[in-house]
């Protein structure tokens, strides 16, 4: 689908509140179905990624009802039966890298689909920590789908070279049935949502900074509120910054100090950001964010604070180009491994509307300049880059048409009416 897209509209004003985090609510149906016992998942994401989660969950066995629209019943006897189909991840990275460990250990066999998309993203990364715990899985390239033959796991020390919560979890996951320890140690702290929601639920789990060990656990059911998702705040937060004059508030954020990367940079741009109304919900830190339009100045994005905004750095790209100076993006080449080779597509698609952009064998360098639009662009059948590219026709001199702009719906399918909300002419 092709949208044409232009700037209508003055100023951005108003509130808004964002939509359920896609993170917590893939790990609270995967830890809802692992316990014995009833768990409520309230605000569930209404993105088709964790849709993808839950309908596995019930084709393993579990008794998993919607309630609402945004309520989730969960009953479970801690135990999952053996697929009658093979398991669709869709477009889910997530899904397919956790639901691997998960299934590894199981006492069945099972094999891992997705769409075309995720057919192509690499799976190594937790199929080689899982091949060292005893597992069997056929691949074909270490890509999808995956065969997983069930067998019983023993315990592992791994030491990753990338810091990933994807795959911290996936190893998490195959412990959590495995006696004796299974210890996880990343480069750098990566979002920790598995480790406070195994916490929560009386898992053997201990954390000394970068490394994550667990036991063989009996988890307890989840009753849990599930707060907004700052992946996608983060592009209101960008347009709020960028459309002069703009002042407006976003309701019910997360703000994990493990994702909230952004904060941090949008900081220190001299970006105005407000927190408002921090408090406890269900284990993680939450509240408002009041985002006014700023003058921005280029800074260097790199190190530790890569894990907690590797999903922002294609907004992250557009609000660079607003800033005075040079933004210079490093140890990010993870991001070639995601739905598109983000750093690529980024760059190639920010160039045709005007900016001054290079790509870098690990990021990106942005050169504050004026985009011209008046073009056509790609969006890879990925639905940040979609999104980053919406928000940047906000500062564009002529409309853009975005091409492929239906992948918003995997994981925001209120995205432009939000938007929408904000607009004042």
């Amino acid at each position: 689908m092709q949208k044409v897209v232009q700037k209508d509209f003055k100023t951005l004003s108003g509130e808004i509140t964002i939509p359920s985090d896609k993170s917590i609510s893939h790990r609270g149906i995967i830890l809802g179905s692992l316990a014995n016992g009833k768990s409520i998942l309230k605000n569930f994401s209404n993105g088709q990624d964790p849709y993808s989660t839950m309908k596995i969950f019930k084709q393993l066995g579990v008794d998993i009802e919607l309630k609402n629209e945004s309520e989730v019943i969960i009953k479970s006897n801690g135990k999952l039966t053996a697929p009658s189909v093979d398991l669709d991840c869709g477009n889910s990275g997530t899904t397919m890298r956790l639901l691997s460990g998960v299934l590894a250990g199981q006492d069945f066999n099972s094999v891992l689909i997705g769409d075309t998309s995720l057919s192509k993203r690499p799976m190594k990364r937790v199929i080689e920590p899982l091949e060292l715990m005893g597992a069997k899985i056929k691949s074909e390239n270490f890509k999808a789908p995956l065969k997983i033959f069930g067998t019983e796991l023993h315990p592992i020390n791994y030491i990753s070279k990338i810091a990933s919560a994807q795959v911290k979890s996936c190893i998490l996951l195959a412990g959590v049935n495995i006696n004796r320890t299974t210890t996880f140690t990343e480069p750098y702290l990566s979002r920790n949502h598995t480790e406070l929601m195994l916490k929560s639920m009386g898992a053997k789990i201990s954390i000394d900074r970068t490394s994550v060990s667990i036991e063989k656990s009996e988890l307890s059911p989840l009753n849990i509120e599930i707060c907004g998702d700052i992946s996608s705040a983060a592009f209101f937060i960008v347009a709020g910054l960028i459309v002069p004059n703009s002042k407006i508030i976003l309701k019910n954020v997360g703000l994990n100090p493990t994702r909230a990367g952004i904060i941090e940079v949008v900081k220190q741009m001299g970006g105005r950001l407000t927190m408002l109304d921090e408090r406890n919900v269900s284990g993680e830190i939450v509240g408002d964010i009041q985002v006014e339009y700023s003058e921005l100045k280029g800074c260097e994005i790199k190190g530790e604070i890569i894990p907690r905004l590797i999903d922002e750095i294609p907004i992250i790209a557009v609000l660079a180009t607003q800033a005075k100076g040079e933004t210079r993006i490093s140890n990010a080449q993870d991001l070639r491994n995601k739905e598109s080779d983000r750093i690529r597509a980024v760059v190639t698609e920010l160039k045709k509307l005007g900016a001054d952009i290079e790509e870098t064998p690990d990021g990106m360098i942005i050169r504050g300049k004026d985009l011209a639009g008046g073009v056509e662009v790609e969006t890879y059948h990925d639905h940040r880059l979609a999104m980053s590219l919406y928000v940047a026709r906000l500062v564009c001199q002529k409309e853009i048409s975005i091409n492929g702009f239906e992948w918003v719906d995997i994981s925001f399918p209120n995205f432009e009416k939000l938007f929408t909300n904000l607009e004042r002419k």
